[in-house]
């Protein structure tokens, strides 16, 4: 993984965490971090927890599977500026586990503190009809576990 490094932590409610630098095509003339492009990390970030962390492929999921994770809500809170070579503490977190969406907290940490946080809203899809449908049986115990891991009771 060209982010670094990814490991299941089991603090602060995180379920899984990894550290990204940031770089040169991250930040804007200012040499702050172009504000879409934390948006890009966060896709990165969940494509990633989902392969690695719960051991569920991405890539299977959308492509032989059809099964869609579109994101239905995004809430994001800029806290502090990033700059090129800052390296970022990512985590995850579940907040919700429904039938057919999810709910993740997602932080970014510097070494000053809190840089940005999102709650996530994605939902489960089918990519032949577009609509709603419950995750597969394979996905919802990794969601499950993880979301046991980390203290939560599945709701």
């Amino acid at each position: 993984m060209a982010s670094g490094s990814a490991t299941w932590v089991y603090e602060m409610n995180a379920i899984y965490e990894r550290r990204e630098r940031v770089r040169f095509g991250h930040c804007d003339p200012a040499g702050i971090v172009f504000y879409p492009r934390y948006f890009e990390m966060l896709n990165a970030l969940v494509e990633d927890w989902i392969s690695e962390g719960l051991g569920i492929s991405y890539a299977e999921l959308l492509g032989p599977r059809r099964v869609g994770l579109p994101t239905a809500s995004l809430n994001t809170d800029f806290k502090r500026i990033s700059r090129m070579g800052d390296e970022l503490v990512q985590r995850v977190s579940i907040s919700r586990l429904g039938r057919t969406s999810l709910t993740l907290h997602v932080e970014f940490e510097g070494s000053d503190g809190l840089r940005v946080a999102f709650d996530q809203v994605l939902v489960c899809t089918s990519l032949q009809t577009h609509r709603p449908q419950e995750f597969p049986a394979d996905l919802r115990a990794a969601l499950t576990t993880a979301q046991e891991a980390q203290g939560v009771n599945p709701s």
